[in-house]
């Protein structure tokens, strides 16, 4: 058995002891023996968590102690970033003074003594938290044991960023063409014609479907195609809006439900269309009828497929015969196992592994995302132990007795790394079937602390590292990258496969949820779920428990409905003392109140799109741990605090605000900032003059400014460290900075509809490291950058992938 999520969490306490930037910490207050021994303790405790947990399930006393050692574990967790905290606040304090408004806290917390006790005793009471722990495991008889969890990455599998790569689907050709030939068979003029593919999870439905909505010959007869994920419940206005929305790119969030009724009638008028609603649940005959009445507006000839694991579902809205999805041969089985779990450079492959690996596929009946799965698990492993375990494990058993394939995809989980671990949890914080990015959970798993960064060296593309291991593992799908980041999504029994494992750690807020354990770190809320609370005044009722103080994150799920109060900002700041990650975007409040100081573990603050917020207290600039800062789309905001160059952490600012200079706001200090957006700075005309310490800043974005040209001049001393460059919305743009080719380190250069913009600097040329070069409604520079008749295009010819006008003129793929 390979470490739990458990074990993940003891190892990172004590990874985090042993780290550089703790130590520094400790030696500052004098406690380096107390924290020796609470590293003792804990690798005597975790030596044993292997042994514990397989024996969880029988006995509930020991399922107990470990929920006490969680808990100890994550308090010990806050009580060493509490030490990072004040060292970092001492180092500012020692070199900007202490700030007016706070002199107070120098008698309190920031007094050299006072503090040196508090964090003392802290220290003290973890370990003695830990020591009883210690004493108690010895009644349970565990044994020590090790995790074989070595991950190789000798090997990588060079694999397609299609949605849907025909050559990764095996054994579904006459499937395909059955559905295909009912597509194709006469209209039914009575009824609208509806085709359900059915079957369990992780068959493949989804996937029967996108070959079938991507083959040519359905292309040519149907000319509308739509594809709709269907919320769970059926929501009618939902499914048509989203209907809406694939068909022309535009969310009408605005419109009422006649409104969109209208809309979708007038779309499919007379039409011969093809829809697919991919993933239904709800047997809800009356919505599925107004939906079908409205769906019926469109040529005699159209076509519905609806995939579902239900059959009674299928009976309901089926008129074909609904077509039940079975699980591959034995043969097409092995052909897939082989081509995920051996190299495909192999010439002869190992017949010992084979005959195991024949075994293993025989048990997975024929369900491709298992047989993917365990295929990928077994791709980088030589052993036969490591085949001979996969094939002889207890969790088998489970699947036979349960019918649930979940035990052995858990089997894929146990052999991560541990870091992934803990960031593959963090899935069952989103919704499912959605679009994911990996710059947002790369940001997430810093915050929280699952990738390490130091204020010198951000861990950004890590995260990305992460989400091409954990595709490589079949663990994410349809994989796509985009504008220098990774889109993907998560299949259901993934998602549900991260929701078991995080247990009591994440919580998914939902409209049917009933109670929310109080041992829960994480939670996201999603906006529409925050309806289904009776009396709701804007605040959920866990966030008002005592509990609420363990809360490490609070993710706002993005979406146009998201509503947060004045009174939901003030109970999470005032409440959530453990914070690392805070969510605030589209807020009504107008400022943000002053003990926002107290969050000082803060490492994520989001307050985008507050349309209404004006200002920003003095005291967010004490926020030291604070790595990410979120600013734009505040079109109110005034003057940004002046002491902004006490963020000695910040790496990240996205800012709007309404003055002419960010001069006394003391950004152009912020030594570790390596992306910097300026986001419709209207009136702004000076960034910052003389002293510039700017000198890891890596990507720079301005959209809607006037004074672009100004602004960029202000940058002409900038140290040459910019990889990513973009300008969007700026009719002011006329010319690109001369100083832009020195930056030598450059990959990304974005110019996105800045139709004043004349042509491309000679200097370009001098860029070796440029990757991609994307321009979009540039006017005059669209035409010369062309590819051989342009202008421009002999001085951007060296660069590998080129976008012009959402066109691939040139795309070599790495």
């Amino acid at each position: 058995m390979a470490e739990s999520l458990l074990s993940c969490i003891a190892e990172g306490v004590i990874g985090k002891i042993a780290s550089l930037a703790l130590q520094e910490a400790v030696a500052i207050y004098g406690v380096e023996n107390q924290i020796s021994e609470l590293k003792e303790t804990l690798t005597a405790i975790k030596a044993v968590l292997l042994d514990a947990e397989e024996q969880r399930a029988k006995n509930h006393r020991l399922q107990v102690w470990l929920d006490r050692l969680r808990d100890v574990l994550y308090d010990a967790e806050d009580v060493l970033d509490e030490f990072e905290c004040e060292a970092l606040r001492k180092q500012v304090i020692s070199r900007y003074g202490g700030v007016k408004e706070q002199v107070c806290r120098f008698f309190t917390f920031s007094n050299p003594l006072i503090l040196r006790a508090k964090l003392s005793d802290n220290i003290k009471e973890i370990r003695e938290r830990l020591s009883r722990i210690s004493v108690e495991k010895d009644q349970f008889g565990l044994n020590v044991r090790s995790a074989d969890n070595d991950v190789a990455h000798d090997r990588s599998r060079e694999m397609t960023y299609s949605f849907v790569d025909k050559s990764d689907v095996i054994g579904r050709d006459i499937d395909k063409q059955k559905i295909i030939k009912m597509l194709l068979q006469p209209a039914n003029y009575k009824n609208l014609s509806v085709i359900p593919i059915v079957g369990i999870g992780g068959l493949g439905k989804t996937t029967l479907a996108k070959l079938i909505y991507n083959d040519n010959i359905v292309k040519e007869q149907f000319n509308l195609r739509m594809w709709v994920f269907v919320p769970k419940d059926f929501n009618l206005m939902k499914t048509i809006e989203e209907i809406i929305k694939d068909v022309t790119g535009q969310s009408l969030s605005n419109l009422n439900i006649q409104q969109l009724q209208t809309r979708l009638q007038d779309i499919i008028k007379d039409k011969k269309y093809l829809l697919v609603l991919d993933d239904v649940w709800s047997n809800d005959r009356t919505r599925w009828k107004e939906l079908k009445n409205l769906l019926s507006h469109g040529a005699s000839e159209a076509k519905v497929i609806v995939t579902t694991r239900s059959s009674e579902v299928a009976s309901m809205m089926g008129t074909f015969p609904m077509h039940n999805l079975k699980g591959l041969s034995e043969e097409d089985s092995m052909a897939l196992f082989i081509k995920w779990a051996f190299d495909e450079k192999e010439k002869q492959l190992r017949p010992n592994l084979l005959e195991i690996g024949n075994d293993i596929v025989k048990k997975s009946r024929g369900v491709p995302l298992l047989v993917k799965t365990l295929g990928s698990l077994l791709y980088s492993k030589h052993d036969d132990r490591h085949w001979t375990h996969v094939r002889d494990s207890e969790t088998w058993e489970l699947v036979e007795a349960k019918k649930d394939i979940l035990p052995v995809l858990k089997l894929s989980y146990d052999d991560l790394p541990a870091p992934l671990k803990r960031c593959f949890v963090t899935f069952s914080l989103l919704p499912r079937k959605a679009l994911h990015y990996s710059d947002f959970l790369e940001r997430i798993w810093i915050a929280l602390g699952f990738i390490s960064s130091t204020r010198e060296k951000l861990a950004l593309g890590v995260g990305q590292e992460y989400i091409r291991e954990l595709w490589k593992r079949s663990l994410i799908q349809g994989v796509k990258e985009r504008n220098g980041k990774l889109a993907f999504t998560v299949h259901d029994l993934i998602h549900f496969l991260a929701t078991s494992v995080a247990q009591n750690d994440c919580f998914f807020f939902s409209l049917d949820t009933a109670n929310i354990s109080e041992r829960v770190r994480y939670i996201s809320l999603y906006s529409t779920s925050l309806e289904g609370i009776s009396n709701y005044d804007g605040v959920i009722p866990f966030l008002r428990k005592p509990t609420s103080k363990k809360l490490r994150a609070i993710i706002q799920v993005k979406d146009h409905d998201v509503v947060v109060t004045r009174e939901f900002a003030r109970t999470c700041i005032s409440k959530c003392n453990s914070l690392r990650y805070l969510n605030l975007a589209f807020g009504t409040f107008e400022e943000l109140p002053s003990f926002i100081c107290n969050l000082k573990q803060l490492r994520y603050l989001n307050l985008s799109e507050n349309k209404r917020l004006k200002k920003l207290p003095n005291t967010i600039c004490e926020l030291q741990s604070l790595l990410f800062l979120f600013l734009n789309g505040c079109s109110e905001l005034g003057n940004l605090p002046k002491d902004m160059k006490r963020l000695s952490s910040l790496t990240t600012l996205s800012v709007t605000t309404k003055q002419s200079s960010l001069q006394q706001s003391g950004i152009q200090l912020l030594e570790n900032l390596h992306f910097l957006d300026i986001y419709e700075c209207q009136n702004l005309q000076v960034l910052f003059g003389g002293t510039c310490r700017l000198t890891r800043l890596c990507k720079l974005e301005i959209t809607k400014c006037e004074q672009v040209m100004e602004l960029l001049r202000c940058l002409q001393g900038l140290a040459c460290s910019l990889e990513s460059f973009g300008v969007y919305d700026c009719m002011s743009l006329t010319a690109i900075p001369e100083w832009l080719p020195h930056h030598t380190r450059l990959k990304f250069i974005y110019l996105i509809r800045c139709p004043n913009l004349l042509s491309m600097p000679h200097g370009i040329r001098s860029l070796a490291a440029l990757e991609e070069l994307h321009i979009k409604h540039c006017g005059e520079l669209s035409k010369r950058c062309e590819p051989q008749i342009g202008e421009d295009w002999q001085k951007i010819a060296h660069i590998s992938r080129i976008k012009l006008d959402s066109r691939n003129v040139q795309w070599k793929d790495d």
